[in-house]
């Protein structure tokens, strides 16, 4: 027997307990704002960033230039360990 799953076509936004579908541009603002918000309140090293070991140099090299640029810190993890 096989699950048939339903994909996200369109962000959603959480108002209250409800989840409503958005726009890309107000999802990418309320993630912007939440992120400045943390930032604001608890400092660079309360935000990580967590990136594919199976992931190909470059997104990995993005990953880790977006936390130090964006968040400033050097918070990354890519489960290389295993």
């Amino acid at each position: 027997m096989q699950t048939r799953y339903r994909r996200l076509t369109h962000p959603l936004v959480r108002e209250g307990e409800n989840l409503r579908p958005a726009s890309w541009d107000e999802a990418l603002d309320r993630v912007a704002s939440g992120f400045r918000r943390t930032l604001e309140k608890s400092g660079p090293d309360s935000i990580g960033i967590f990136s594919c070991s199976r992931a190909t140099n470059e997104v990995n090299f993005l990953a880790q230039k977006l936390a130090r640029v964006a968040l400033g810190n050097h918070n990354v993890d890519s489960c290389n360990r295993t």
